[in-house]
């Protein structure tokens, strides 16, 4: 995974191309930014009516510059784009950041000149970043194409789909103070370059230790997840994904012409591959800081240390509802605890020394030092007044808070697990919390940004330790007959009857239930004989009727043959009157499934990230509070796994009033031979198990569809 893009986002020499002596303009803004930032490579202005701006002498043409130049900054208008483009190959010019907007964001026109300026750049082997781009930065080659003040060099990269965004960042973190930056870019429409390209040129440049992503929609969703799950084995990948609702979708289409897909399905994925999704615009920059302090964490248990009940219950709070743990406080621990905090001091987690830290701010860091060399404790988190001890008490208290910080910075470097801070007082910056932070201690004057931090840290700890041995599963061996229906459905332009449907899955160890078809009245007396008198479940088989009950096309507890024989009258009545052309085979029976946990597995392939695998409980579990999970396919057991621990519902599987707990690991080996079928035959456009009966002992696809690509290419 080597990037092409380092002359381009890290070039010796820039040319402004429709560079202006007006303040106002972009193409002066640029002049000012490199001058100011001290870029100590070479600045050409290209503007044939002037001689010269802020002291650079300007050039009529790209032509007329004799030099090298890496990266054409074009601040012209859109319909001048693809003329230039073609001098910028003449001169050997490799990539150009095109500003201009009126292309495929607008409207139909824009997309051909989208298309023509695309053409010009690939004629003219030259990279494009935009159109319709804020342009980028890099602040350790001393870069800022954007005039931004007081930005500073750090390790968090930044991707941004809007340039407000990437504005409202900067700001935040001139405000914090102690939060900088590495190279940033505007991705525009992505006409050529993406965020794949970005993704991967960040996840390679050294100053970067941390990549953030304000993505509205990707258009290479697939190799986008490829390129993530490399970079995020290296270094913490944050993405805050826009779109969770209707509107917000509108909005992201009307805004880049993205398509902004799926919202739930989208963070799965990302999620997936060890991006750490952020769910809020102002949680980007505190979670994005404390990975590029902390890296990870071990696990999810969090012991909360606090000097006040009130913080002490809203951090518990918000602790369990970011699925982290409160750990278990052992009573070794707590009796040295108990030794030094006052006798009505809280032992038991959340841990509140209620006013033993009012005139020795100290102590804490003696609980830290305690809770710290804890087993069962993960993190740490410190909650309430510290670092402003001084400040609400006693001046004379100044110094024992900064030993303290001093203490609590060494015990956390020893002791190898993330300490993390909210302070009342962080918005003062006092002289304790700078130290802390100087030494690589997150502070935040937000519970809530806070445990985000903390669930990001434990999240990547996972992804990392996981990825060691994770292996996806491997893809079944095809077999011929399968091939052959597939191939046979694919001639004809039709999907896969129920029952071909289920003798797919049976051939490759899926439990299906035994069924017969039913296609003339020689069939009854077999169906009887093979099934006794067990209650039976009848369908009917025709691919012109997609939804069997809809159409009546369903019986249930049929006993016998003349409950069968007068079913299968009824239904074929039912189905011609719903739709008179219908082709019908037969129907399918099949004995009625024993009482257990619905559950629908299903996949498909989106036009954006591929093969898609969706889990989660039936009926109104997935109807009406669409409680599901997807991964993309191919699958590991742990992505299997945690698919089914996602779920809202997962404790229904776990057994409730009474009802036994499913067998979980068979539902895993379900998912893993569903990815393997689905990567072994192509063919297969959409797969649907709907409903399969979960079990204490096993499972059961009571329902089947397997829809064929009608297009293969």
């Amino acid at each position: 995974m080597t990037s092409s893009l380092h002359n381009i986002l890290a070039p010796d020499s820039i040319a402004i191309v429709g560079a202006s002596a007006d303040p106002t303009k972009r193409g002066y803004k640029a002049i000012v930014g490199l001058l100011a930032g001290g870029y100590e490579g070479n600045i050409y202005p290209i503007n044939p009516k002037v001689k010269e701006i802020l002291g650079l002498k300007t050039y009529p043409t790209l032509a007329a510059v004799t030099a090298a130049v890496d990266l054409a900054f074009i601040c012209t208008p859109a319909k001048t784009i693809s003329g230039l483009l073609e001098q910028c190959g003449q001169s050997g010019v490799k990539g150009a950041i095109v500003l201009a907007g009126g292309f495929g964001e607008v409207d139909a026109a824009g997309a051909r000149l989208e298309r023509d300026v695309l053409d010009a750049a690939r004629k003219a082997n030259v990279r494009i970043i935009g159109p319709n781009t804020s342009g980028m930065f890099n602040l350790h080659k001393k870069i800022n194409l954007l005039a931004l003040g007081n930005v500073k060099p750090g390790d968090i990269g930044i991707i941004s789909q809007s340039g407000n965004m990437l504005l409202a960042l900067t700001l935040e973190a001139e405000s914090n103070g102690h939060i900088g930056f590495s190279t940033y870019v505007g991705p525009g429409n992505q006409t050529d370059l993406s965020f794949v390209d970005y993704l991967r040129y960040l996840g390679e440049e050294e100053n970067t230790g941390v990549v953030t992503i304000y993505a509205e929609g990707f258009k290479d969703g697939r190799e986008f997840l490829n390129v993530a799950k490399e970079v995020a084995k290296i270094k913490p990948v944050v993405v805050y994904k826009s779109g969770s609702t209707e509107a917000g979708q509108k909005a992201a289409c009307s805004h880049t012409g993205a398509l902004a897909g799926s919202y739930s399905m989208t963070t799965d994925l990302l999620r997936q591959v060890g991006v750490n999704v952020v769910g809020h615009s102002d949680e980007i920059l505190p979670v994005a800081e404390g990975l590029s302090l902390l890296q990870k964490a071990a696990g999810k248990r969090v012991a909360i240390l606090a000097d006040g009940g009130g913080q002490a219950t809203i951090a518990s709070d918000r602790i369990i509802e970011a699925g982290l743990e409160m750990a278990v406080i052992s009573d070794d621990t707590r009796s040295v605890l108990e030794g030094i905090l006052f006798p009505h001091a809280s032992l038991t987690n959340p841990i509140d020394v209620a006013g033993s830290a009012d005139a020795n701010p100290g102590l804490l860091s003696e609980c830290v030092d305690i809770l710290l060399k804890e087993e069962n404790i993960d993190m740490v988190f410190l909650v309430g007044l510290f670092g402003g001890y001084a400040i609400r008490f006693a001046e004379e208290l100044r110094q024992g808070e900064l030993v303290a910080a001093t203490k609590m910075a060494t015990l956390s470097n020893l002791a190898d697990k993330p300490l993390v801070i909210y302070s009342l007082y962080a918005h003062a910056k006092p002289e304790p919390l700078v130290r802390l932070r100087e030494a690589g201690i997150p502070v935040y004057d937000s519970i809530e940004h806070a445990v985000q931090m903390m669930a990001a840290l434990a999240d990547r700890g996972d992804y990392v330790e996981r990825n060691r041995c994770e292996q996806v599963a491997a893809p079944v061996e095809p077999d011929a007959a399968v091939v052959a229906m597939l191939d046979k459905a694919q001639k004809v332009g039709r999907d896969l009857f129920e029952f071909e449907a289920k003798s797919l899955l049976r051939t490759y160890g899926v439990d299906v239930p035994t069924e017969l078809v039913i296609r003339d009245e020689a069939d009854f007396a077999s169906a009887v004989a093979g099934f006794g008198d067990i209650p039976l479940v009848m369908k009917v088989i025709s691919k012109d009727i997609l939804h069997k009950s809809d159409a009546g096309g369903v019986k249930l507890n049929l006993t016998g043959e003349h409950a069968l024989r007068r079913g299968r009258d009824e239904i074929l009545i039912s189905c011609k009157t719903y739709k008179a052309d219908a082709e019908i085979e037969g129907v399918l029976i099949a004995p009625m499934a024993r009482e257990g946990i619905e559950i629908i597995i299903g996949v498909s392939r989106d036009p954006i990230f591929g093969a898609v695998l969706m889990f989660g409980l039936g009926g109104i579990f997935v109807e009406v509070l669409k409680d599901v999970a997807f991964r993309g396919i191919p699958l590991s057991r742990n992505d299997a796994r945690s698919m089914i621990d996602q779920i809202k519902a997962r404790k229904i599987l776990e057994g409730v009033r009474g009802k036994p707990a499913v067998d979980k690991e068979k539902l895993v080996k379900l998912l893993l031979k569903i990815s393997s079928i689905v990567v072994a035959h192509p063919q297969i456009s959409e797969l649907d198990l709907n409903p399969v009966i979960a079990y204490e002992d096993g499972y059961t696809v009571v329902d089947a569809r397997i829809i064929v690509d009608k297009d293969p290419k």
